[in-house]
């Protein structure tokens, strides 16, 4: 059977032959379906009572086993196995001999696996699905007619949904048989694309593929142009570390960190539905959450608090608050007095200085260093002190004086407190490092009274936290996947790199997409301040997202934002639907959402922000339902309506584009705004309308 022709038997109950290959697809899906029923039921069946020595162990392992459960869950619309290859020989055997140029025949010579989203087996623990995760389920993606990695066919299968309804064949090892582009793929990366984001396990590629297997211990950056498919890739690439590293990510954890909390809910359904359901989901703001954010900062502000130099000056900041000693330390134990000198208490303040560790650990660091210069001289007195000895020294009051005199104690939204809202004390740690209208510019108008009346800013937030890193260390993930990451500053990077210091990243985003005032200029300065300078950098330039022309269109935008990027070509064979549309207000641009909502799949009404209140009076007036982003899990409205500030990671069925010029006009600069308008033109999976009274920006005509 040819690449190009799916083969498709109805579902109205007529009976099929029992040799028909679709028919035994199915009778395969049912008793795969049964057998994974089997091992759920098996799960829940399991007795713990005798197996547990007390309670926690009993509350531990009930929980392992409810995760199993959930893990083990049959979603009804989500196909079980989505392939099938059909290897020449068994994995790892040799090759079966055969008469020459003799095709061998799939159902009989050949080693068949059915491939799908979870390992499935049978009652004797044979697999009936294998996981797509597993080494011999590479040849899926990666074989082809050049290299068939001893795979003879390779099957896809159609769904309608949740039934099996069609089948592919591919034979790799025909030489006969001319490669062809494939049907079913390009049916299901074309699939409407209504509610949250899904998974794209049947139909990742080659150059995918080798992203998502790469090892755990090197970070990746993936560069990669709208409707690429990076943030698909990293998802994915999670699950597969799991699968591969399931004891030590059990240990370390995961994280995927999202730009804001509208992008999370749409990605929030990819991994469970890939049955991994223990990874962490958070935004930079969550990570540093230190205080409550109840102000804002303006462009410049933000800007130069994000700046990597603020690392430099918090440091020089918290690390003034130690004083070399000027008296010496008298402890008294019974009838003797022991004496610490002057010189001997610097000394042991310099050693830790030099030893350039955390601020916190070395005042832990210090009692028990003095109380070893007492106990230095006990000995050399006779006396035969142990560690309770200088435990109990290092406790005592005199030393605690000097502790809290020479390394106080800080407390980093304090230490971030005084940095912004006392002149003299920023001036003296930022002298070198930031000139006199950058430290205005960062200086609080009003200085705030305490931590918990402070108007902080985000920006704020991230100080702080790095500052608490300074003064204890971050705990480490063992993996991290940062999406949409050319937007953050490079203290955020640095927010995000140590949690991940002893685990590796990945980094995903799109120069072209940064849209704030400090965006990613290159990834390798990104990288630098992640603290990952040695990751490796791939490009994903096949767009299977966004259709041709509506790519072609937002391309024009390239030379204007991002010159040294090539545009992303799709490999959709669908151009789609696109039209630049002249309006004369907001009725035209609901009765344009009233058309789109004809048609199958969702509709996003994306607008400048400050657009967005007449839009939504005008969408009441017409009794148009809608949901805002990140709803789209809980209403079954199929209309959302989008601020262009948060388009970003989204994209929707078909997308009405209100008033370009607008999107432009409401960011700081030009080259910005254009930055957002590129965003925004490009989160249509099918179509795309644009409505405009104004003229349109040059950039596009």
């Amino acid at each position: 059977m040819s690449a190009s022709t799916p083969v498709d038997e109805p579902l109205d109950g007529t009976t099929t032959p029992a040799d028909d290959p679709l028919a035994r697809e199915r009778s395969h899906l049912t008793a795969s379906r049964a057998a994974l029923r089997a091992m759920r039921e098996d799960a829940e069946a399991l007795d713990i009572r005798d197996v547990t020595a007390n309670w926690v162990n009993a509350a531990v392992l009930q929980h392992q086993i409810d995760e199993r459960i959930k893990a083990l869950a049959d979603l009804s619309d989500t196909p079980l196995f989505f392939g099938r290859l059909d290897y020449l020989r068994a994995p790892g055997a040799e090759q079966a001999e055969g008469a020459e140029g003799e095709r061998p025949q799939p159902e009989a010579a050949y080693s068949t696996l059915h491939i799908g989203r979870r390992h499935v087996h049978d009652a004797d623990g044979d697999p009936m699905v294998i996981d797509w995760r597993a080494p011999v389920s590479q040849p899926f993606y990666r074989a082809s007619k050049k290299d068939p990695m001893d795979v003879g066919l390779r099957r896809r299968f159609g769904y309608t949904g949740g039934d099996l309804t069609a089948y592919e064949d591919e034979h790799l090892s025909d030489p006969a048989e001319a490669a062809t582009t494939s049907k079913l793929l390009q049916q299901e990366i074309e699939r409407p694309r209504v509610g949250p984001m899904r998974d794209i396990v049947a139909t990742i590629q080659p150059e995918q593929d080798e992203i998502v297997r790469s090892g755990l211990s090197g970070s990746v950056c993936v560069q990669g142009g709208p409707g690429t498919g990076k943030t698909a890739v990293g998802l994915h690439r999670v699950a597969y570390l799991l699968y591969a590293h399931r004891e030590r990510l059990a240990r370390t954890g995961t994280l995927v960190v999202g730009p804001n909390r509208s992008f999370l809910h749409y990605i929030e359904q990819v991994l469970p539905a890939l049955g991994e359901l223990a990874v962490a989901q958070a935004t930079v703001d969550d990570l540093v959450a230190h205080v409550e954010v109840r102000g804002t900062d303006d462009a410049t502000a933000a800007t130069v608090k994000g700046d990597a130099r603020m690392a430099e000056v918090l440091r020089r900041a918290l690390y003034s608050h130690v004083t070399m000693p000027t008296e010496p330390v008298v402890v008294v134990r019974g009838s003797r007095r022991w004496r610490v000198p002057a010189y001997e208490l610097e000394e042991i303040v310099r050693q830790l200085l030099d030893r350039d560790i955390r601020y916190g650990a070395a005042r832990e660091a210090l009692p028990q260093r003095i109380a070893h210069a007492v106990l230095v001289q006990m000995e050399r007195a006779g006396e035969a002190p142990d560690d309770r000895v200088q435990d109990a020294v290092a406790r005592n009051a005199a030393v605690k004086a000097a502790v809290k005199a020479v390394w106080p104690a800080v407390d980093p939204a304090k230490l971030v407190l005084r940095l912004l809202g006392d002149a003299e004390f920023l001036a003296e740690h930022a002298e070198g490092l930031l000139d006199e209208r950058e430290q205005k510019a960062v200086l609080w108008a009003k200085p705030a009274r305490s931590v918990k009346s402070a108007k902080w800013s985000a920006a704020d937030t991230v100080l702080i936290d790095e500052a608490a890193d300074l003064v204890q260390r971050t705990p480490s993930l063992g993996h991290v996947v940062l999406d949409e990451a050319q937007d953050l500053s490079p203290m955020q990077y640095r927010a995000v790199g140590r949690r991940c210091t002893t685990g590796s990243a990945t980094v995903l985003g799109d120069l072209a997409q940064g849209t704030t005032p400090w965006a990613t200029r290159s990834w390798e300065e990104a990288l630098s301040h992640l603290g990952k300078p040695d990751a490796v950098v791939e490009e994903l330039t096949a767009g299977f997202r966004v259709p041709t022309d509506v790519i072609t269109y937002a391309s024009r935008l390239l030379p204007h934002i991002a010159p040294g990027l090539a545009p992303v070509a799709s490999i959709r064979e669908n151009p789609g639907f696109f039209e630049v549309r002249g309006a004369s207000g907001p009725d035209d641009v609901v009765a344009a959402c009233r058309e789109l909502l004809t048609r199958e799949g969702s509709v996003g009404l994306i607008a400048a922000d400050p657009r967005i209140p007449c839009l939504t009076e005008a969408l009441a007036a017409a009794g148009l339902p809608y949901v805002s982003p990140g709803e789209e899990t809980t209403r079954s409205t199929r209309l959302t309506l989008v601020p262009a500030s948060l388009a970003k990671g989204l994209e929707y069925d078909y997308v009405l584009l209100d008033e370009p010029r607008a999107i432009v006009d409401a960011e700081p600069d030009e080259r910005t705004g254009l930055r957002r308008l590129y965003v925004t033109l490009t989160r249509a999976v099918s179509g795309l309308i644009i409505t405009h009274t104004a003229p349109l920006p040059t950039q596009l005509t």
